[in-house]
């Protein structure tokens, strides 16, 4: 069993730069893929990134390549997302995940994630 909690959200305006972070429990998770999504009002959640078990592999969706980048610090057990050059189509509940799929690629879709935060509302004013 895995127990995620995000923290870092809040309001920045549009050019700015936001830090999220997940902290995980669980002895399985230093060998679980972990990936991030992202919820707007009156939208599907929809694929951010995602990194494999020991960082070899990290994937963006193509509206935050170049802007976003996530890591992960097994020893600390979390993962972290920064976000610069924020723009107001970035504005989200963010969410981090995990994939039980031991030490394998993380999936881009969120129905193949079994375990989840409960989300950090990020606001990005323009």
């Amino acid at each position: 069993q895995v127990q995620l909690v995000e923290s870092g959200g809040g309001l920045v305006q549009a050019g700015g730069s936001l830090s999220l972070s997940c902290a995980g429990s669980g002895r399985m998770f230093s060998l679980y893929g972990l990936g991030w999504f992202r919820q707007a009002p009156g939208k599907e959640r929809e694929f951010v990134a995602a990194i494999t078990w020991n960082s070899g592999g990290t994937y963006y969706a193509d509206s935050v390549k170049g802007r976003f980048t996530i890591s992960r610090d097994n020893a600390k057990r979390t993962v972290t997302l920064q976000m610069n050059s924020l723009k107001p189509e970035d504005t989200a509940v963010y969410y981090c995940a995990a994939d039980s799929s031991l030490m394998g690629v993380p999936p881009r879709r969120d129905g193949e994630y079994e375990y989840w935060g409960q989300g950090t509302q990020v606001t990005v004013s323009s």
